[in-house]
């Protein structure tokens, strides 16, 4: 079982390699299914962000964070049920 704390270590790396390929392992199942999706405020680049493995599906949400030049960004703007791309249900770690 991967702690939170290892699942924002793996976050860190995510958000540095953004907008390169994410190829890491998931803290939790070790598959390189990992996925970083940020909802926010286009113009002012400022959300909050998803990451989660799309094999497992756990993974932490973050809060009021810059979103980095070239991220994959859910306009805020728009209905929930409209935003690309979807995001499942994943479970969060505590």
């Amino acid at each position: 079982m991967a702690t939170y704390d290892q699942w924002l270590d793996s976050y860190s790396a995510a958000y540095d390699a953004v907008p390169g390929p994410l190829d890491q392992p998931c803290p939790r199942c070790g598959n390189h299914r990992l996925r970083l999706v940020f909802t926010g405020d286009l113009e002012r680049l400022i959300g909050y962000a998803h990451f989660w493995c799309d094999h497992c599906l756990h993974g932490i949400g973050v809060s009021r964070t810059a979103i980095p030049d070239g991220a994959v960004i859910q306009d805020i703007r728009r209905p929930r049920a409209d935003r690309e791309p979807k995001i499942p249900n994943y479970r969060l770690v505590q």
